[in-house]
């Protein structure tokens, strides 16, 4: 009996628990990994929301594109992108494709609506996004992102 009670005092030293500095260790790493995994994975979002405007501006010119096959030109500047979605006035809407030629005109990444111009100043018709401080110009993730570049 004697040699039970000594094992018990054994295992309820050892279950203590975590001293206050191990504790302060583990907080430590772990706030040197998260430091870590924010500085790597930050601008990760930021060339990403680059590469979803490209891709948007692509999905707009491919849009504009069929309504200049099917109406032998681009959709005025007045008219905007939104004649991708909906007859504009001005059109008969038996020629114009049922459902649109874009599903539904998507904002830009920064949550903006895209800008457009026809004639544009670069082609025909000029898709760009102002980037990220919703500015002309800008360098990094603040640069507009166009059809032209």
């Amino acid at each position: 009996m004697r040699f039970q009670d000594q094992n018990k005092r054994r295992r309820r030293r050892g279950e203590e628990g975590f001293t206050l500095v191990e504790l302060m260790v583990v907080i430590v790493i772990v706030g040197l990994l998260a430091t870590i995994v924010a500085i790597n994975v930050i601008p990760a979002g930021d060339k990403g929301r680059v590469v979803k405007a490209k891709a948007d501006i692509a999905q707009i010119e491919g849009g504009l594109e069929q309504f200049r096959l099917q109406f032998s030109r681009y959709p005025s500047t007045t008219e905007g992108l939104a004649a991708l979605t909906t007859a504009p006035s001005g059109i008969d809407a038996a020629q114009y494709q049922r459902g649109g030629y874009i599903k539904k005109l998507p904002q830009d990444p920064w949550g903006r609506p895209y800008q457009y111009s026809s004639p544009g100043t670069h082609g025909e018709a000029d898709v760009w996004s102002l980037g990220a401080d919703g500015k002309e110009g800008g360098e990094g993730v603040d640069a507009d992102v166009a059809s032209w570049q």
